[in-house]
């Protein structure tokens, strides 16, 4: 039987694994309602990647699979945040592109995380 920490985890991971499915839905449609060269646009992708900087480096070293999960969590942020400030300088086309790239980093996040959250033991 699963533990409810677990539980709570593959949980987590499935909502990272829909915003990447919209994510991509919303880039291979193309009709995408933002301005990637507003300010606001800009601000969010800095606060994705700093939260992603943070949750990287302020955790505590851990080993084995935690380690590997702390990892992906951390760095998946940063890679999705770098990406979206991306989209500010690329001409329009390449928004699409840009959108269904981030999408597929949390698709695969949540995939991983997934993973590693029914591979670990319960911890009690």
């Amino acid at each position: 039987m699963r533990s409810t920490l677990q539980l709570l985890r593959l949980f987590n991971e499935l909502i990272f694994v829909l915003l990447g499915g919209m994510l991509i839905w919303v880039g291979a449609t193309g009709r995408f309602l933002f301005d990637p060269r507003r300010m606001t646009w800009l601000l969010l992708s800095g606060l994705v990647t700093i939260f992603g900087l943070v949750a990287l480096f302020t955790q505590r070293p851990a080993r084995g699979a935690l380690g590997v999960a702390a990892a992906v969590r951390g760095g998946s942020l940063v890679l999705v945040g770098i990406v979206l400030l991306c989209m500010a300088w690329v001409p329009l086309g390449w928004v699409v592109l840009l959108l269904v790239v981030a999408g597929s980093v949390f698709v695969l996040r949540g995939l991983v995380g997934a993973i590693v959250a029914l591979s670990t033991a319960p911890q009690y």
